[in-house]
């Protein structure tokens, strides 16, 4: 670890609307090129694991492959690093989520263009890469699936019996991914795949239309089937209800992966949700960004570049209510969580500094945001420093308080992945 803890680059707005969380710690972790982290987890132990990408081969990380390598930390309670391991090849590789399986050990979904080093059976360009690895970070097993174009993991998670969903994109129409709707013409698919405990693909699907359509989350859900959260462009085939140019699509899944209900959410603008949760009530929360002001999205176009899109859907996908917020700039929703007490934490991105937002500490800042179970504003945080400061996700934690993981812009020019520990109330 580079041992440098950030408090002095964080400014904390305490607010007028309710109590609000403090900074336990905040650090920065990587080398002298580009860090960046995508995704945290509690750990059993009460530390954290970490996955993201490097570049470098010093400072905390050692053992680098190649130009970009997946990166997995394990943390300490207190932001202390226990292990870190590079994964991957003499390519491309990025990790893009991880959590920890019921064995105690961690499951890493990424993407991966290497044929060497810790990969291999690349079907082609970009594969979708999955590694198993025990309680110390040692590779069990690891598998890639794809076809013979680019395929994006961004979200994996363990099922019920002990199996593993996986979601991401795909541009392919062969290997281990069929169905694909856009054929020939270059364009994504949501793909989503359902593998065994060792990483075989027990069934697939392929989802969208003719044009582009990304999967950015995907849960189990309480019934045994899946929610999934992306965004689309296409106006046939699986999609049905598009808005305008770019709309959010939630998709519920049954058990085998076939579609119950679809759902475009959006206006005439751009509109694209990266989250989704099942909720304590059997409905779902969804988070993202829009820049519509019509359709489904109430907001005034002419204050702001985009807004956070907060969403509220019942059981069968119908909207319950829904939230604009940010400030007359750009403002991004990057993650979603309902908290224990019922409402909901979302973090982004910003550059706003007024309306919702109070402080902007310069550039983008990191955005934490409260909500009452309706939606309401409890209270806000700006984090960051004069540089760029950006949120990839947030986890509320056993005792009430929250992890926040991202990337922090360094003096260097170059990134850093930045965590964050806030208190409960």
């Amino acid at each position: 670890m580079k041992n440098l803890f950030v408090l002095f680059h964080l400014c904390l707005f305490a607010g007028t609307l309710t109590a609000q969380p403090n900074i336990l710690w905040a650090k920065t972790f990587g080398g002298s090129l580009d860090d960046v982290a995508r995704a945290i987890q509690p750990t059993d132990d009460g530390g954290f694991i970490l996955a993201g990408s490097s570049q470098s081969v010093d400072g905390d990380v050692s053992g680098n492959q190649g130009e970009y390598d997946c990166w997995v930390v394990k943390l300490s309670e207190d932001g202390i690093i226990e292990w870190q391991k590079p994964l991957g090849g003499s390519g491309y590789d990025v990790a893009r989520s991880i959590i920890q399986t019921a064995d105690g050990g961690y499951l890493m979904g990424g993407t991966t263009d290497s044929n060497d080093g810790d990969v291999s059976g690349n079907h082609g360009e970009l594969d979708f890469w999955l590694v198993k690895l025990d309680q110390v970070g040692e590779i069990e097993w690891q598998k890639t699936l794809g076809g013979s174009s680019s395929d994006i993991i961004t979200s994996i998670g363990q099922t019920s019996e002990g199996g593993y969903i996986v979601s991401g994109w795909s541009f392919s129409n062969d290997g281990d991914v069929s169905g694909h709707h856009g054929g020939v013409s270059g364009s994504s698919d949501i793909w989503v795949g359902k593998l065994s405990s060792t990483g075989l693909i027990e069934w697939q699907n392929s989802l969208g239309g003719s044009s582009d359509d990304n999967g950015h989350s995907i849960q189990q859900t309480s019934d045994g089937g899946y929610i999934v959260a992306g965004q689309t462009s296409s106006l046939d085939g699986d999609v049905v209800g598009f808005h305008g140019t770019l709309d959010c699509w939630i998709i519920k899944l049954n058990a085998n992966g076939q579609i119950q209900w679809q759902r475009p959410l959006g206006g005439s603008g751009d509109d694209i949700t990266y989250s989704i949760q099942q909720t304590s009530d059997g409905g779902y929360i969804t988070a993202g960004f829009s820049r519509s002001g019509d359709g489904d999205v109430t907001r005034n176009i002419n204050e702001g570049d985009q807004d956070f899109w907060v969403v509220k859907l019942s059981q069968r996908g119908a909207i319950q209510w829904k939230k604009s917020l940010g400030g007359s700039s750009w403002d991004e929703a990057i993650a979603i969580q309902q908290t224990s007490e019922g409402g909901y934490v979302v973090v982004g991105k910003t550059i706003s500094s007024n309306k919702d937002v109070s402080v902007n500490n310069g550039y983008t800042d990191i955005w934490v945001v409260g909500l009452s179970n309706l939606g309401a504003v409890e209270w806000e945080k700006s984090l960051g420093g004069a540089d760029d400061d950006e949120a990839r996700t947030i986890k509320q934690l056993s005792n009430g308080g929250f992890i926040i993981a991202g990337i922090t812009y360094t003096s260097a020019d170059l990134y850093d992945c930045y965590v964050i520990k806030l208190s409960g109330f």
